[in-house]
C-alpha cells in the first residue's frame, strides 16, 4: 500500500466499548491474507492502549495510527503466520 490510509477492509467498531474494538480486530485480521491491511476505526479510549499493545505482541504490523477527537484510527498489516 502506498498511502497509509489505504485499506482491504474496514472494520467500524466505533459503537463497541471494551474489549470489544480488540477483539473485533483480532477476528477481522484472520479474514485477511498476509500482507493486506486492516483499518480499525474506534471510539473507546481504551483501544488506543490495547490495539498497538496487540500489535507488538503479534506477526502483525501497525502501520499507522490516527485520533480524530473522540475516534482513534488504526492500520494495521497482517503478519506471515496469522
Amino acid at each position: 500500500m502506498s498511502n497509509p490510509n489505504d485499506y482491504n477492509q474496514l472494520l467500524d467498531a466505533t459503537a463497541l466499548s471494551c474489549p470489544l474494538p480488540l477483539l473485533k480486530t483480532k477476528l477481522a485480521l484472520k479474514t485477511l491474507a498476509a500482507g493486506e491491511v486492516l483499518m480499525v476505526r474506534a471510539c473507546d479510549a481504551g483501544s488506543w492502549r490495547d490495539i498497538p499493545r496487540y500489535i507488538e505482541l503479534s506477526e502483525h504490523r501497525l502501520l499507522s495510527t490516527a485520533r480524530n477527537g473522540d475516534e482513534y484510527h488504526y492500520w494495521i498489516i497482517k503478519g506471515v503466520k496469522g
